[in-house]
């Protein structure tokens, strides 16, 4: 057991679920484990056959031909590995990794500062690059093609231009709203690769490594029950993971079992499908629309959550497990979604008349 995860997180298993369980979103301790499970090479990396087939192509090519790599934009929900393969590129190519995120560079000469200090072939890592000033995407397009920059030094009469060389570089940009790129932006990308969310087979290779690195004894069937509840995402399903060995450390077990596991998820709050309680509380929502759309204000209304985490957090979810539909007037929960909730095809819960009034 790592020695800076041995305190059992006693919060974990209280009346009250953690909010956002199942959120992709990295959590400040979240980042502080992730770096030690996270894959070093791109034989340890599971999943996304095709994109870690295309980019070790690209890879051997660079290699072969003594340059730079292409620059790479990796796309996709969060949580699915985006920064791991970041890390993983600088790794293969055997150089320093440079990283950095959208909102930290605020102006130019935050960008031009880190340019200057990138040695041949280093990797530059923009993590939410889609969230980058256009005054400092414009300084990027002349440095990713002609490795160079223009500085405007002063202002107005006094103003000089100074003309900076870079060293080639290979800049890896990570986004989960790949269409607020700009398209001349977007274009200068050589490689362009968006992730899925993962099948459980994947998540279950995953857990399997997770847990080996974590010193944890756990059965195929447990880690199975883990990963069909993980909604795609490794990094739920290695927060669940940990949830689960603290349960194991507690109750004194060894080896974790689907019991076991089935129980830590339960005391989350997570049920068979992935569902938390505020994926519930949306569900009964719809459902007590009565067939009817219901927009995302009533919905944020009803469930006590704002409309940005309702539709980037947990609607991603319950639309690709087919529980709603997204129509141009509002959301509708589907047979499978009543389902989910304990409900039949034709039948809804009790309703405030206040909230929907007939």
């Amino acid at each position: 057991m790592a020695p800076h995860d041995s305190i059992v997180n006693q919060e974990a298993f209280s009346d009250a679920p953690e909010p956002a369980l199942t959120a992709p979103v990295a959590t400040p301790r979240d980042r502080e484990l992730e770096n030690a499970l996270r894959p070093r090479r791109l034989s340890e990396f599971v999943g996304q056959s095709r994109i870690v087939d295309n980019l070790r192509i690209a890879l051997e090519a660079a290699r072969g031909r003594g340059e730079p790599l292409d620059h790479v934009l990796f796309s996709g929900p969060p949580g699915l590995g985006k920064t791991s393969l970041a890390r993983i590129l600088s790794s293969e190519l055997g150089v320093e990794l440079h990283a950095t995120s959208g909102p930290a560079l605020e102006r130019p000469r935050d960008l031009v500062g880190i340019l200057t200090h990138l040695k041949e072939r280093d990797v530059l890592f923009i993590d939410e690059v889609h969230r980058i000033p256009a005054a400092v995407e414009e300084y990027l397009y002349t440095a990713m093609e002609d490795y160079s920059v223009d500085f405007t030094l002063d202002q107005g009469p006094n103003a000089r231009i100074l003309p900076l060389t870079l060293a080639p570089f290979t800049l890896v940009g990570a986004t989960t709203r790949e269409g607020l790129l700009s398209a001349p932006f977007r274009g200068r990308f050589g490689l362009m690769e968006r992730l899925e969310a993962y099948p459980p087979e994947d998540l279950v290779a995953i857990l399997l490594r997770s847990a080996g690195l974590l010193q944890l004894e756990i059965e195929d069937a447990a880690a199975r029950i883990i990963a069909e509840r993980s909604r795609g995402t490794p990094r739920v399903a290695n927060r669940f993971l940990r949830r689960v060995r603290d349960l194991a450390q507690v109750s004194k077990i060894r080896r974790v079992d689907a019991p076991l596991a089935a129980d830590a998820l339960q005391r989350l709050g997570v049920d068979e499908n992935g569902l938390e309680s505020l994926d519930r509380r949306i569900l009964a929502c719809l459902a007590a629309g009565e067939g009817l759309p219901v927009g995302l204000k009533t919905i944020a209304a009803a469930v006590g959550e704002t409309e940005d985490t309702i539709e980037e957090v947990f609607e991603p979810h319950l639309l690709r497990t087919g529980l709603i539909q997204k129509t141009s007037r509002g959301r509708m929960i589907t047979g499978r979604g009543r389902q989910a909730i304990g409900l039949s095809p034709g039948e809804g819960p009790q309703v405030t008349p206040s909230l929907f009034p007939q």
